[in-house]
Parts: structure tokens; C-alpha cells; sequence
């Protein structure tokens, strides 16, 4: 019986995570659960699963939420703030890092430093201390194995002596020529360029084939999910970018591909529902039933492919740019990202003006290379602030 702790259990991959969870009961129970502002989902959560500990993000939360456990008859105790995360992830054996953009850091790496098995489906933790975050992973002996879909698909298909979980030495050392990284091209892939600036908010959300959360959807929108996975790629495979492809496949049924020098492309292939690769990490290195139904080949009947457009999504080449420069390049990216995403959702920036803020700070703020995560963070801290005031100022809707 091992133990979870599920960070951002309210959300889509946190309640993907507890579904599978919930078909193995011999095999894992829930040590904690954590929210940020969904407190009815957490609740429900609490009912069914039983945690001893839930965490809320806001700490004025906690004494009335959990007030409200306790006259429901649930004994589960609840803590808040950064600390009651970090607690909660170093002290299950397994965690499950699914708390959405920059706020997923530290706990994330609490679970590392404490040596723990380490489900990333936080990308931003890779992304803005990569060089800290794996040398993290490999100082405390952690298990790290990678949930988002294609970086799952990538560690499938590595050679085996790549998939001992903890990133161990680059593939590229054993017959591997290329990582190709697939992306469905989201919603907007065929738009004309000049509808562009009227895209809405619940437009951009409307994913044609994955469910995900409304930030995760714009960044598919934007493609700078993509890009985001790109430099999160070259950490957890251990190369350069210029060593990874980006292909746009609609279907999303080929999650990503590995290239081997003898010309053997080895692909991974399944339904577009995140239970797979989160029921491969929980059990690997052995196979547990997800819940996914059988991927039907037939009805499929094609597979299309393309190069991406990097004038319709200059967020790739901006993420690309922050990969080669490295250092704190992809903490202001990310940054930056986050506050432009977050005030188009607001209704307060244009959708194509979500990569010129990104732009304006990539261009304006000094890349250091981080010696600490004080370092990372200062960066990110720099990067919104200048973000907010660009926005401010521009007034670009």
C-alpha cells in the first residue's frame, strides 16, 4: 500500500489522478489533498477518499473550511500556505505534482528533496529551475516520471536503460537521434490569421480534443504548452533543443516519437485522456488498469502531420530562444506567460498580444544563471511585475 499526496487535486489532472487512484484501493490510499480556491471539489474529495490532511493555498481559508469538515463528521486535517504544502508532498511516498504554473515549485521540490517517487505534471517546475530541479533529483535519489502526455510518451519509448525513473544520462548516448515532440495545434490551427484578435476567452479554451484547465487551454491555444514542453524536455531527457522537433498531429492519438539512429522511429499511441499517463507513472514500472478505453485504429482511419507555424504561434520561437539562452530565460518566460494569459482571460489583453508582452520582458529584463531558488524566483517576481506594468501602459485592448 503506498501513499498519495495529490497537489491540485481540484483540478483536471488532480481529478484524473484520484479516478485511477480510486480503482486500486489494495494499492494506494490518499495522504493529502490540496486546493487553491475550489473548496466545494475538495470537500467532495474528502468524503469519498478520506486524507488525513488537506492543504488550502489561502490560509484564511482554513479554520472555517475546516470547521465545515468537522461538522460533517471528517477527521481530516487541514493546513495552509506554502509550508502545509511542502509538508504534505515530502511526507507521502508518492506525490503527484499537479498544481497549475509557478506556485507548483517549491512543494514540487519538497517531494524531490525528501527523495520521494515524483509524478511532474507541473512542467513550470522543469521550466524555470531546470539545472536546480535535476540536480535536486539526483543529490536525493528521487523517482522522477514525467505525466504530460508527451513526455510520458517520450520516457516509453527511451531505451532501457533511459527509464529508471530518474532521468538517468542523456539517450542520446544510447542510439538516439531525434525526440520528436507532438502537439495537436489546438483550436486555432486553421483560423485565418486576421480572426485572430477577436479570439475570446472561452473560444481559446475550447480544446478540439483534450479537457484541460482554462491557463493550461489558452497556453494549447497559444502553443506555448508546447514550447513550455520543449525546454521541460531537454531537462528530463537530458539535451539540447536543437535535438527536438515539434510536429503538429490534429488527431492527438501519437502522443510523441523517438528516433534511433538504425532509422527506427518508436511512437506511443493511445486515447487522448490523461488516466494513461498518470497509470503508467503510478505503477511503473508495471501496468495497472486507467479507466481509457480501447483506442480504436480503425475508425481513426488517418494520421496527419505538419510543421508548426511559427508566425501564427510566436510563442514557439520565443520559448525556443529562452531554451538556447538558459539560465533564468525560461523563469521570465514563464512569468511573463502567466500574467499575459491570466489578463486575456480577464478580458484585459488581446489574444495576439499575449506573445508581445512576452516579447517586450524577454527583451528587457538581464538573464542571469541561477545559483539558488532565490535566484529563479527573483526572476519570476521581476518578469510579472514588468509584465502588469507593460499591460498597464500598452493598453493593448
Amino acid at each position: 500500500m503506498q501513499s498519495v499526496t495529490v497537489l491540485g487535486s481540484t483540478g483536471s489532472i488532480g481529478v484524473s489522478t484520484l479516478d485511477v487512484l480510486a480503482r486500486h484501493p489494495e494499492r494506494y490510499c490518499v495522504y493529502a489533498l490540496t486546493a487553491n480556491r475550489n473548496l466545494d471539489t475538495l470537500f467532495e474529495q474528502i468524503e469519498v477518499f478520506s486524507p488525513r490532511y488537506a492543504v488550502l493555498a489561502d490560509t484564511t481559508l482554513v479554520k472555517s473550511f475546516a470547521d465545515r469538515l468537522a461538522s460533517a463528521g471528517l477527521s481530516t486535517e487541514v493546513l495552509g500556505g506554502e509550508d502545509g504544502l511542502c509538508a504534505v508532498a515530502r511526507e507521502a511516498d508518492v506525490t503527484m505534482a499537479a498544481i497549475v504554473g509557478a506556485a507548483g515549485l517549491l512543494p514540487t521540490m519538497a517531494a524531490v528533496e525528501a527523495g520521494k517517487k515524483v509524478l511532474l505534471a507541473n512542467k513550470e517546475a522543469l521550466v524555470m529551475a531546470g539545472p536546480l530541479f535535476m540536480d535536486a533529483v539526483e543529490r536525493h535519489g528521487a523517482i522522477l516520471l514525467p505525466i504530460d502526455s508527451e513526455h510520458n510518451a517520450i520516457f516509453q519509448c527511451l531505451p532501457p536503460q533511459n527509464q529508471l525513473g530518474s532521468g538517468q544520462g542523456s539517450p542520446f548516448a544510447n542510439g538516439v537521434r531525434r525526440i520528436l515532440l507532438t502537439g495537436s495545434g489546438g483550436p486555432f490551427r486553421t483560423t485565418a490569421l486576421a480572426d485572430l484578435a477577436g479570439v475570446t476567452p472561452d473560444q481559446a479554451c475550447a480544446h478540439p480534443n483534450w479537457s484541460m484547465g482554462r491557463k493550461i487551454s489558452v497556453d494549447s491555444a497559444t502553443m506555448m504548452n508546447k514550447g513550455l514542453e520543449l525546454i521541460e524536455a531537454c531537462w528530463l531527457f537530458h539535451t539540447a533543443p536543437s535535438n527536438i522537433d515539434i510536429i503538429v498531429h490534429p488527431q492527438s492519438v501519437i502522443h510523441s516519437m523517438v528516433e534511433y539512429i538504425d532509422g527506427s522511429v518508436l511512437a506511443q499511441l493511445g486515447n487522448p485522456d490523461m488516466r494513461t499517463p498518470i497509470a503508467h507513472a503510478l505503477a511503473w514500472p508495471e501496468r495497472i488498469v486507467s479507466g481509457v478505453g480501447t483506442l480504436d485504429i480503425i475508425s481513426q482511419a488517418r494520421l496527419d502531420f505538419e510543421a508548426p507555424d511559427e508566425h501564427r504561434f510566436p510563442c514557439l520561437r520565443l520559448a525556443r530562444e529562452a531554451a538556447v539562452r538558459g539560465g533564468t530565460a525560461p523563469a521570465v518566460l514563464n512569468a511573463a506567460n502567466e500574467i499575459a494569459v491570466e489578463a486575456f482571460l480577464d478580458g484585459r489583453l488581446a489574444f495576439v498580444d499575449i506573445a508581445t508582452v512576452i516579447e517586450q520582458v524577454m527583451l528587457t529584463l538581464e538573464v542571469v544563471e541561477p545559483q539558488s531558488l532565490a535566484d529563479v524566483q527573483q526572476a519570476d517576481s521581476k518578469s510579472r511585475v514588468l509584465a502588469v506594468a507593460i499591460i498597464a501602459e500598452k493598453a493593448l485592448i
